[in-house]
């Protein structure tokens, strides 16, 4: 089984900054594709952002040129720098893994969530 812990979450005013973090642990797998979404409450959950093994990147129109997602392959984990903040940015954040086992079965993991709460 691959675990995601989460870690970065907060509460911010309006045009401040914070970084999610997000570690996959386990064993016998390897990740392709890593990412953020997020719910915002009576809402569903939205994709954020993904980063691909090969660096590849894909943001949501209402992040893009605010958020920046990294990896560290090595250490199997994801990053998420959020900058200027929205009050419209408050939502739960899920990180997400998808790959495969050493078997070759894929698998998609989620975290258990990380509130981020922007002030106005």
């Amino acid at each position: 089984q691959v675990q995601l812990v989460e870690s970065g979450g907060g509460l911010v005013q309006a045009g401040g900054s914070l970084r999610l973090s997000c570690a996959a642990s386990g064993s016998s797998f390897s990740i392709n594709v890593m990412g953020w979404y997020r719910r915002a409450p009576g809402k569903q959950r939205e994709l954020v952002a993904t980063k691909t093994s090969g660096g590849s990147t894909n943001y949501a129109d209402t992040v893009q040129g605010r958020f920046t997602i990294s990896r560290d392959n090595a250490k199997n984990t994801v990053y998420l720098q959020m900058n200027s903040l929205k009050p419209e940015d408050t939502a739960v954040y899920y990180c997400n893994a998808q790959g495969t086992r050493n078997w070759g079965s894929p698998f998609s993991s989620w975290g258990q969530g990380t509130q981020v709460t922007v002030s106005s």
